[in-house]
């Protein structure tokens, strides 16, 4: 199991490159079919697109067996809220995985009269939850290190009536008043949100891994919402998101500390 693991691994640099070739060339036709291209020009590359969807495919049989080893993994990590998304994610990625190994069988024929857009949306509904948990890892992930932050803050700092990350009781409970006026809270709620921000902006530049994930999985969940009618983006927007998406995946496999762990 664990050879297949490690041979499987040294495909998944190709399935990506492809894969950002393949959503350039979605954006490609949709910029091409708004700026009234030939045809035929059009045609090309919607069936270069469509090949390398196809080598996709062929690239990610077995990925399954890879998805359900990392569940295997992720059932024994001791923080709870992790071991439930990443393990539950992991099986949603093995059943899509085997759903796009099924997909890829009825495209090249080895399956005859298969519903490929039954086994496409039944593909796409699993992605939708793999990434889901994923993103929903990404923020408890954030919200720990929010909470540390604050914590050294604290301790570093000597007390003040208003703490950098909290609103002040006082102020909240004066502008809540009716002789209290808004310009009063206006400018205490702007200093408070202005200094969240700046410590979220702060926690994310000093966690490349966290920062690239969370923006990873925030461009991949509109393709799965798109091809499954949830929030229609259309394919311009589709192909740039799954572009971008594709480039940080490469940039995590070039340099494997930009990959978050566990």
């Amino acid at each position: 199991m664990d050879s297949w693991v490690r041979f499987n691994a040294q495909s998944q640099a190709k399935e990506r490159v492809i894969r950002a070739a393949q959503y350039a060339c979605t954006l490609l036709g949709y910029t091409l079919k708004k700026g009234g291209a030939a045809a035929e020009l059009h045609k090309t590359i919607s069936q270069l697109e469509a090949h390398m969807s196809l080598t996709r495919k062929l690239l990610r049989l077995g990925n399954s067996v890879e998805a359900l080893e990392a569940a295997k993994r992720a059932i024994h990590l001791s923080d709870s809220v992790l071991r439930l998304c990443l393990t539950i994610s992991h099986l949603n990625k093995a059943m899509y995985f085997a759903c796009d190994n099924v997909l890829w069988a009825g495209k090249t024929g080895l399956i005859s009269k298969l519903d490929q857009q039954k086994w496409s949306q039944r593909s796409f509904r699993y992605y939708l939850f793999a990434l889901i948990l994923n993103l929903t890892r990404d923020v408890y992930e954030l919200r720990l290190l929010l909470e540390s932050e604050e914590r050294y803050r604290a301790s570093k700092s000597p007390p003040s009536p208003y703490p950098s990350t909290t609103l002040p009781a006082d102020s909240l409970s004066s502008s809540s008043s009716p002789a209290a006026p808004a310009t009063i809270a206006l400018p205490v709620m702007s200093a408070w949100l202005c200094r969240r921000l700046h410590l979220l902006g702060m926690v994310l530049y000093n966690n490349p891994p966290l920062l690239l994930d969370l923006l990873k999985n925030s461009c991949d969940i509109f393709i799965p919402l798109d091809r499954l009618g949830i929030y229609p983006t259309g394919q311009g927007f589709v192909g740039a998101c799954g572009l971008a998406s594709s480039i940080l995946s490469i940039l995590t496999i070039i340099n494997p500390w930009l990959k978050l762990k566990p």
